[in-house]
């Protein structure tokens, strides 16, 4: 049986064209797509870009705003001692120390000295790095001999608490905080800074070692009978005087040192009396007392060496 009907076969340029019709159109497809996704992660990177800007400039407008805090009642970066407490004094135990002209000139000692008026005291500058074993060990050795001259008047003692084993203490900066923390007592309860001072040198933490946590000092800084305890304690856990602590260091290290010509700080405890720095033992507080009494006795040959003037003739006319 015949038929006229022609099969609905496609030709082969028909089936070309639909071919690539339909590849154009996954084509568009997957353009649409890939604009799309840039879009998407164009938004988002702006949008994480904006948020970390905006967190950096609160960061550095929370930094800007916040004060840099300097300790108040300084002198060169360091705290005066002229005076003690009744309570400091009754525990010294040496005699303080008497300048004798005719025993650092070699003689036959003469008849007793005065104490040193206050412009003669010994001025006495010692820096101290609160971790370090050195400054630990002369503390202990000469705290009893410093407390009963500075209460005979005989010496003014002036602490600098400065950082230089900031990173021996496993990443907590013990020295800087412990700095920083004396200078929060100094500032808000000065009567108490050679106490806490004290215990700071005397039960020290090691070496490489965590050292006290902020709250720990702050309990020392209760411990030893701070005024304004709240205050003192906030200072010490906000960190107040870290950055003057640092700059403090820094300028210890430039020098000149307070009260020197030429002195610069090279390691912790270093002692300065009267512009000179003291080189001998730290554990041997006779060797330490004979060089303030040398130092004292210096200072009172310069003070009496001035020449009385001698008045001149008035030619006769």
């Amino acid at each position: 049986m015949s038929s006229d009907e022609t099969p609905n076969v496609p030709t082969p340029r028909n089936s070309r064209e639909a071919v690539r019709e339909k590849a154009q159109r996954v084509h568009a497809q997957q353009s649409r797509a890939r604009i799309m996704r840039r879009i998407i992660i164009g938004t988002l990177a702006v949008v994480a870009v904006g948020a970390i800007g905006t967190a950096v400039t609160l960061a550095v407008s929370a930094q800007v705003s916040k004060p840099q805090l300097s300790p108040t009642g300084m002198d060169g970066d360091g705290v005066v001692v002229s005076e003690l407490s009744a309570s400091a004094a009754s525990d010294a135990g040496t005699a303080a120390p008497t300048p004798d002209p005719s025993e650092a000139a070699g003689e036959a000692p003469a008849e007793p000295t005065a104490q040193p008026t206050t412009a003669q005291k010994v001025d006495i500058h010692i820096y101290v790095d609160y971790l370090s074993d050195d400054a630990g060990e002369f503390e202990r050795a000469n705290a009893r001999q410093l407390t009963n001259w500075i209460s005979e008047g005989a010496v003014t003692v002036t602490y600098h608490p400065v950082a230089l084993l900031t990173a021996s203490s496993n990443g907590t900066k013990y020295s800087l905080r412990a700095a920083a923390a004396s200078a929060c007592v100094a500032t808000h309860s000065p009567e108490q800074f050679y106490a806490f001072n004290h215990d700071l040198l005397d039960n020290q933490p090691e070496v490489n070692t965590d050292g006290l946590s902020d709250s720990e000092l702050a309990d020392l800084a209760g411990a030893v009978g701070v005024d304004n305890t709240k205050t003192v304690r906030n200072c010490i856990q906000d960190g107040d005087y870290l950055t003057w602590a640092k700059e403090a260091t820094t300028r210890a290290l430039e020098g000149p040192l307070p009260g020197s010509d030429d002195l610069v700080l090279a390691s912790t405890p270093m002692i300065v009396a009267n512009g000179e720095a003291y080189v001998g033992a730290l554990d041997d507080p006779a060797e330490f007392s004979q060089f303030v009494l040398t130092v004292a006795s210096d200072a009172y040959y310069q003070a009496t060496a001035t020449p009385t003037p001698t008045p001149t003739e008035t030619p006769a006319e």
